[in-house]
């Protein structure tokens, strides 16, 4: 007994003793490496990166994921907010998309509902020159109290012209007031602002030849050779009428792209519902339109349901002859359906579709209807036929690299996470920023050419700094090489506007360039204008 007490006693005192030293040893070697990481700390123990300025901790520096826009597709044009039925207009190097600005709909529960359209007043607007890095321009106040045709109580698929009066460069928007009517907008710029000239529809039930017409809706227009401007419209499905509706019109503008002229003419297209488009292609007049979904048998030759389609005829008022299909429905290519919308256009020597659908809305788990604008490449056979696009999340090729020398507006991008705009005029909404930025936030502007000489810094200009937040210069990836860090301290007077900058390492020849900011999480940061590298 004696002797097992002693030993007992001698075991508890080794294991005091082991004990003791594996905490001096946690102990030294938990200070090496505290003495290493404040070594390699800079101001307010922030990690230090290989350019001399501070990181967030790895705990803070998750980046925000992007949805439904991934690099490096070029489908859809944007994932930070929505756009419908997409209308697409060239002027001056650069294509101009118009949308209707779909806007995500609540039950009294908070939880996402079907679109229904009802509470769309405004217009959206982007712009690019290479097809890739898409500008935004905002929201045009079409409708209601605050839109600029204050009879209108909606505003649904744009058309915009463009056309040269007395001199002077001139833009016209059309708009659908829901299905009641067409209004029309003018602007001495493609982005605005935007007047309304008549003050009240432009085309409405009591003009002649509507008679017959479902929905006064989805406008598309042509300004010819000549000088001579049509306008195409309707749709909508008489009961018993659905192989050959007879809903679709033709009417000739005035010179003053204000007016119509005589009367109303029929578009003869079978299975006609929405959505018309005119083109003019080697002197042949392409009128498109998505057909009808109707579930009935369909004599041979007839478009499928919910496709764009196509006609042709050596006059803006026909004969038509029906030619086949253009682009297929949304869902046989993205997995979710829905109305199909189109504009189809010429830039830079190729033909182009853009369209619509609810690639967006699908990645965010809301398929409820709310839709996102699309580009792929039309192909023109020589006997005048169209090859029928294969929609695709890929898209269309870049056509130039972007020059990061000069100016850049920060609402310029190709792909996006967790970002927003804003206007930061009252006099020219289009003027915006970069908004809403929390920590992880980022944008990518894709092919940016920084040439065989190697920039030496880089400037942006910010505002609204709520706390102290960085951005990061990052190549080809969110995690890509770091080339720069942005220092951005607190800037207590919110609305003004300031530059900083950083020193840039060696970086030459194309690369994405993406943009990734860091602060203190849950806060918002900071608003971005532009950005440019010397």
């Amino acid at each position: 007994m004696g002797i097992d007490l002693e030993r007992n006693g001698l075991l508890i005192i080794c294991s005091i003793i082991l004990v003791i030293v594996l905490l001096i040893g946690v102990i030294i070697n938990t200070k090496e490496v505290s003495t290493e990481a404040m070594e390699s700390q800079g101001p307010d123990n922030k990690k230090t990166d290989d350019v001399g300025s501070a990181n967030y901790n790895a705990k803070d520096s998750t980046s925000t994921k992007a949805i439904g826009k991934h690099p490096p597709n070029a489908n859809p044009l944007i994932s930070h907010k929505f756009g419908a039925d997409p209308w697409a207009l060239v002027y001056d190097g650069r294509v101009y998309v118009y949308t209707t600005h779909d806007i995500l709909e609540y039950d009294k529960k908070g939880n996402i509902v079907d679109n229904t359209y009802a509470k769309i007043n405004k217009i959206s607007v982007i712009s690019s020159d290479d097809l890739r890095n898409w500008t935004d321009h905002g929201e045009i106040k079409v409708a209601g109290p605050e839109g600029a045709a204050k009879w209108a109580t909606q505003s649904w698929a744009p058309a915009v012209a463009h056309k040269v009066i007395d001199g002077k460069d001139k833009f016209f928007l059309y708009f659908s007031n829901n299905a009641s009517g067409i209004g029309v907008l003018e602007s001495d710029s493609p982005v605005g602002p935007w007047r309304d000239p008549i003050g009240k529809p432009l085309i409405s039930r009591s003009t002649p030849g509507v008679e017959g017409v479902v929905w006064l809706f989805d406008p598309a227009t042509l300004v010819d050779d000549d000088g001579k401007a049509y306008i195409y419209f309707g749709g909508g499905i008489p009961k018993g009428e659905e192989a050959m509706p007879n809903t679709g019109r033709v009417m000739q503008l005035g010179d003053d792209m204000i007016s119509v002229v005589g009367e109303a003419t029929v578009m003869p297209a079978p299975f006609m519902f929405e959505s018309s488009g005119i083109n003019k292609i080697n002197g042949v007049y392409y009128y498109s339109y998505c057909s009808n979904f109707f579930s009935g048998q369909r004599p041979e030759g007839s478009p499928a349901a919910g496709v764009i389609a196509y006609m042709t005829s050596n006059s803006p008022f026909g004969p038509w002859e029906y030619r086949g299909t253009i682009l297929r429905n949304p869902s046989e290519f993205f997995g979710v359906g829905g109305n199909n919308h189109h504009s189809i256009f010429e830039f830079q020597g190729n033909w182009y579709i853009v369209y619509h659908a609810q690639t967006v809305a699908k990645d965010m788990g809301v398929p409820k209807g709310y839709r996102s604008p699309h580009i792929n490449q039309v192909t023109l056979n020589d006997d005048g036929t169209i090859e029928e696009v294969i929609a695709n999340y890929e898209g269309v090729p870049q056509l130039k690299s972007l020059n990061p020398y000069k100016k850049v507006q920060a609402e310029t991008f190709a792909w996006s996470a967790g970002v927003s705009t804003r206007p930061i005029s009252d006099t020219e909404p289009w003027q915006r920023a970069l908004t809403d930025i929390d920590n992880g936030d980022w944008i990518a502007i894709s092919q940016v050419d920084f040439g065989e000489r190697s920039p030496s810094t880089f400037t942006a200009r910010v505002s609204n700094v709520k706390v102290h937040s960085q951005i990061e210069l990052r190549l080809d990836g969110v995690e890509g090489k770091l080339i720069g860090t942005v220092d951005i301290p607190l800037n207590d007077k919110n609305q003004d506007w300031v530059d900083v900058s950083a020193k840039v390492s060696e970086v030459q020849g194309v690369h994405d360039l993406y943009m990734v900011f860091r602060g203190k999480p849950d806060t918002k940061l900071l608003d971005f204008d532009y950005w440019q590298f010397k």
